[in-house]
């Protein structure tokens, strides 16, 4: 046992807990946006090639807990349209996950994330453009491709949602049954093509255990808001998001 745990270094343990806790507190209060807003601190610390793989295990280990707290808000006609296609981007983009470079992408969904600011008017604005429940077979594919890339791209998928007439825990519930299934092709394709080492999985778990306990404290946090004001933290999530990923492609760029 001493000699598995050798090269953990316990203090990270620690702060992962921590940050999985407080970042899913305000993903379920804000539709989503944790895990992107953890990828820079994460890049700090564990290094930026195991970054994704780590952030992925964590949120998937936390997605049980958030499925049960929101199972009767599941929108599942949404949900069949997502996951089939979701998984399938998911096992190509492990494969190419060493090959691929997705900077202009990245750069494309920033300015994307940003401009829903103007396009919602702040969240006094209820829809910005109609959304069919079939475009959620590309969107399912596109966002877990450069989710597996990046370790989080849930806001992308929040205006869609938006605009579909999602709101509040149905978008929190629909995401999180969504993101679970993605999570298994993720985790089952990293630890195919050996992006998983034993000292990730454990950094890994650290951070999916304080996740869980950070969906339940959203959870408690997310009852007591209205309409509006969850409209404005999706919004303000969304553009925070949007500014991370256009910094991190830039400076990718130079």
């Amino acid at each position: 046992m001493a000699e598995f745990f050798a090269d953990i270094q316990f203090w990270l343990l620690a702060v992962l807990f921590i940050l999985g806790a407080a970042a899913f507190t305000l993903s379920t209060v804000s539709g989503g946006g944790g895990a992107l807003m953890q990828i820079p601190i994460l890049n700090f610390l564990i290094g930026t090639s195991q970054t994704a793989p780590v952030l992925n295990l964590g949120t998937m280990i936390s997605r049980p807990s958030r499925i049960i707290i929101f199972w009767k808000h599941i929108v599942w006609s949404v949900f069949w349209y997502y996951v089939p296609a979701a998984m399938a981007g998911a096992i190509l983009a492990a494969w190419l996950f060493t090959e691929a470079n997705i900077v202009w992408i990245q750069i494309v969904v920033g300015l994307f994330l940003m401009s829903t600011f103007f396009q919602y008017r702040f969240g006094k604005k209820e829809r910005s453009f109609p959304v069919r429940h079939w475009y959620f077979i590309p969107l399912g594919f596109f966002i877990s491709i450069i989710g597996t890339f990046t370790g989080g791209m849930g806001p992308i998928l929040n205006p869609f949602l938006l605009n579909a007439g999602i709101e509040k825990e149905e978008l929190v519930g629909t995401k999180a049954a969504q993101a679970f299934f993605l999570g298994l092709a993720q985790i089952g394709s990293y630890t195919y093509f050996g992006l998983l080492s034993k000292e990730l999985w454990i950094y890994g778990i650290a951070l999916g255990l304080g996740a869980t306990l950070g969906n339940l404290f959203g959870k408690i946090l997310l009852k007591r808001m209205s309409k509006l004001a969850f409209r404005k933290w999706v919004i303000t999530i969304m553009v925070i998001s949007g500014l991370v990923l256009l910094v991190q492609a830039l400076n990718e760029l130079l």
